[in-house]
């Protein structure tokens, strides 16, 4: 099986060296040097959005296929609710369901029913919390207010994700049916993103994940169109309406159910532009705040198959036939669904040194910074010229590097008469 830091990666082969990718990454994580790109680790999020943008595919999502997962004995699958937004005419996921045991797995547990689990833990808990809180169950947008955005990093809801929860209780249940060991157990999630897959390796708010293993929803559904048919005994399904809107932007929010005022955002681009206005605080009387980083919520995720404005649609309509919600809580929080450890901002952009050091550097760089251009082309290989005076004090790059001063040079030599 693979196991890998991040499940975004670069395949230097396809690379054409062009600047697409970097002009789109949220975290200025991709440089171009010598005619191809790398990935600052440190900086990448796992959003996909290199993916989506590169004209060659040379950005590739990295993760793992049912069959690397036999060595286990009983493997439950954990769909995604976005996973039920990919077919037609679905009027409940038991077909789907269904199709998830003819395909190898022995049991499931529904991804959507952790979700309902989660809304009602978040109405609990919000009161305690400074205002507006940011739902944490988009791992991208996590890891982006962590390196980004640290004043809001108190804002993040503790609580751990759907797939993480349905991980965590699927083990359990299992372990009282069949009395299997914890580890004889896999847990594999049907992803829409390489965020979550990346997640299950570095787990947010958990020193250790309970989900054992990923497969990519693009894989899973060409092989769930043949099982789904002729199923004569379709099983129950366990989550609502309330639960498998959650794969759609708003549906989380609207799930809370406490207030209406908050705020539901898609889109990487969207979701930095509203955390800089709730960094500098812009916004008022907002309690809760759902950022997603693909477009349309999850449905919108590289790792889909459906356009997820027409996944919206088919959530929508999926939702008429259902009931609202199947799981309540109790009067407290299980400590299962709690973060265990705390969120904490990660200086990757910071330059480093002692306080004497840094403020030398960073004079350096805006000395620097004043001599550039400020076109932010990107034929040095940086996104901005800001990124490109970052990379020079870092020692990662040289300012001949810079193609308008060297053709200002060169002009500027050509016009000395002889």
């Amino acid at each position: 099986m693979k196991t890998y830091t991040h499940s975004v990666t670069l395949d230097k082969d396809l690379c054409q060296g062009c600047i697409n990718c970097i002009k789109r990454c949220p975290t200025e994580a991709i440089r171009v040097r010598e005619g191809k790109a790398y990935i600052i680790s440190e900086r990448c999020i796992d959003c996909g959005e290199c993916i989506r943008v590169c004209p060659h595919h040379a950005k590739k999502a990295v993760y793992n296929t049912l069959a690397d997962y036999t060595g286990y004995k009983h493997l439950v699958a954990l769909p995604a609710p976005s996973l039920y937004a990919q077919f037609n005419n679905l009027k409940d996921p038991a077909p789907v369901l269904a199709g998830l045991l003819k395909i190898g797995f022995d049991s499931f547990f529904e991804v959507a029913k952790a979700a309902e689990l989660i809304s009602r833990a978040t109405g609990k808990i919000w009161d305690k919390m400074p205002k507006p809180v940011i739902s944490s169950a988009c791992p991208a947008v996590v890891k982006l207010i962590k390196v980004r955005f640290p004043r809001l990093v108190d804002h993040v809801l503790p609580l751990v994700s759907p797939m993480e929860l349905a991980a965590r209780l699927a083990k359990k249940e299992v372990m009282e049916k069949t009395g299997l060991k914890k580890e004889e157990i896999g847990c594999i999630f049907i992803s829409p993103c390489p965020a979550k897959i990346t997640e299950i390796n570095n787990p947010i708010g958990s020193k250790n994940s309970s989900v054992d293993g990923a497969v990519a929803m693009k894989d899973i559904y060409p092989l769930l169109l043949g099982a789904m048919k002729d199923i004569s005994q379709p099983p129950d399904i366990t989550a609502g309406a309330l639960g498998v809107s959650w794969a759609a932007g708003g549906g989380e929010s609207e799930g809370i159910g406490n207030t209406d005022n908050y705020l539901a955002c898609d889109g990487i681009e969207n979701v930095i532009r509203v955390l800089e206005e709730l960094e500098d605080r812009r916004f008022s009387n907002i309690d809760f705040v759902e950022l997603n980083a693909c477009p349309g919520g999850c449905v919108g995720g590289v790792l889909t198959v459906e356009n997820p404005y027409i996944a919206k649609t088919k959530l929508k309509n999926l939702g008429k036939y259902m009931p609202k919600s199947l799981n309540s809580l109790g009067k407290s929080i299980p400590t299962e669904m709690l973060w265990d450890t705390n969120l904490e901002y990660s200086p990757v952009f910071e330059l480093q040194g002692d306080r004497i050091q840094r403020f030398m550097a960073y004079s350096r760089l805006e000395e620097l910074l004043a001599g550039l251009p400020g076109l932010d082309c990107g034929f040095c290989g940086a996104p901005t010229c800001r990124c490109f005076a970052d990379d020079v004090i870092r020692g990662k790059a040289k300012k001949s590097d810079c193609v308008v001063i060297m053709r200002r040079q060169m002009d500027e030599i050509k016009s000395i008469p002889e």
